[in-house]
């Protein structure tokens, strides 16, 4: 579909959502949840859908696999053999995503990244108190 056809398309129709743009080299992350304008996308397949519904439980569940190592930092106050120089480098990753996700309003990305810098502080807080 080339721009000028998406152009004559969005003259026919004047009922444009809030924040629809037409330039030719904009980002489009059009594919939100809840909209009502679907010209680029159809309704997701089940896969899809399944898929955005399963992130959430996904994102949550890397930060919970991460609770043992905590286990042995904070309970057992046993650091031996944690880098902290990763578990740091881990939290400015995260940062980035987060930053990305908020910028993009990707609200599985922002869950997801929000709960991994907890960890990751709490992982470098218990390095600090017991290596």
């Amino acid at each position: 579909m080339t721009f000028a056809t998406i152009t004559s398309i969005f003259k026919r129709n004047q009922n444009l959502p809030a924040g629809v743009h037409i330039e030719p080299l904009h980002h489009y992350n059009m594919r939100q949840r809840g909209q009502r304008w679907r010209l680029f996308h159809a309704q997701p397949d089940k896969v899809k859908l399944a898929t955005d519904r399963l992130v959430y439980f996904v994102g949550a569940v890397g930060p919970v696999m991460t609770l043992p190592q905590l286990y042995t930092i904070w309970i057992e106050q046993n650091a031996a053999g944690v880098s902290i120089v990763t578990w740091s480098a881990y939290i400015f990753t995260a940062a980035f995503w987060l930053t990305y996700g908020i910028l993009h309003q990707q609200k599985p990305i922002i869950f997801t990244h929000t709960c991994w810098i907890s960890i990751h502080i709490l992982m470098v807080i218990g390095i600090l108190m017991y290596s």
